[in-house]
């Protein structure tokens, strides 16, 4: 059973939760006040930069695996011969 000093803490803790509450979507929405959406320019430019990336990174690891699949293809070969 809980004692006196747990049950008053416990009570305590739940009378507080409304304010708690009330403080966390105060600050919420101070700090959805200072957000800002970016603007039409910076969009396209950051989604150019992403396009780019993602065919260089297409390139890079179809380079990569074709290296690959060609020198595992040569091994087995030079050692299927054997």
């Amino acid at each position: 059973m809980a004692t006196a000093v747990e049950q008053n803490a416990i009570a305590t803790t739940l009378r507080s939760w409304p304010e708690r509450i009330r403080a966390f979507y105060h600050d919420v929405r101070t700090e959805m006040k200072k957000v800002t959406s970016p603007s039409r320019k910076e969009v396209q430019g950051t989604t150019t930069v992403v396009i780019i990336t993602v065919f260089l990174f297409g390139l890079f690891f179809f380079l990569t695996d074709l290296a690959i699949s060609n020198t595992l293809e040569r091994m087995l070969h030079y050692f299927s011969r054997r």
